[in-house]
C-alpha cells in the first residue's frame, strides 16, 4: 500500500510515499500493521486503530511511562530522546527504551513492550 504525493517544486515529485510497517511484541505475541507516515502510535491506539488494543499506554504526555517500549529495529532513524524521555527513562534509554507517546513514526519499526509497565524515574518539571 503506498500513496503518491506530488509537489511540483520537489525533486521527489510523484514518487510513492513509504507506508511504515510496525511490529509490536507483547505478551509473547507479535502484532503487525501499517500506519500512515508521521503517525503517533498512542494517538492511533486512542482512536482504536492499530496498534489498538495491543499497545499499553496512559497519559499520552510523557509523564506515566506506561507506553515505554524497547526499540528492536529502526532506532537509528528516530530523533534523539526529548527531555521527558530523558527524565522518565534515564539509563533505560541505553537499553533501547523509548516513550512511544513522544514519537512520530516515519519508517519501519519493531518494538517490544514489557509485561509489567516501567515505573517513571522522576517527576516531569516543565
Amino acid at each position: 500500500m503506498s500513496n503518491t504525493r506530488c509537489h511540483r517544486a520537489s525533486e521527489n515529485c510523484c514518487r510513492p510515499e513509504q507506508v511504515p510497517k510496525v511490529i509490536l511484541h507483547r505478551d509473547g505475541h507479535a502484532h503487525q500493521g501499517e500506519v500512515a507516515s508521521n503517525s503517533n502510535l498512542v494517538v492511533r491506539a486512542g482512536i482504536k486503530q492499530f496498534p489498538y488494543p495491543h499497545l499499553r499506554y496512559g497519559c499520552g504526555m510523557g509523564k506515566c511511562a506506561k507506553c515505554a517500549c524497547r526499540v528492536l529495529k529502526g532506532a537509528e532513524q528516530l530523533p534523539a530522546p526529548n527531555w521527558k524521555e530523558k527524565q522518565r527513562l534515564g539509563p533505560r534509554l541505553e537499553e533501547g527504551y523509548r516513550l512511544i507517546c513522544q514519537l512520530w513514526i516515519n519508517h519501519d519499526i519493531e518494538l517490544a513492550q514489557d509485561k509489567t509497565p516501567l515505573e517513571p524515574l522522576a517527576p516531569v518539571v516543565p
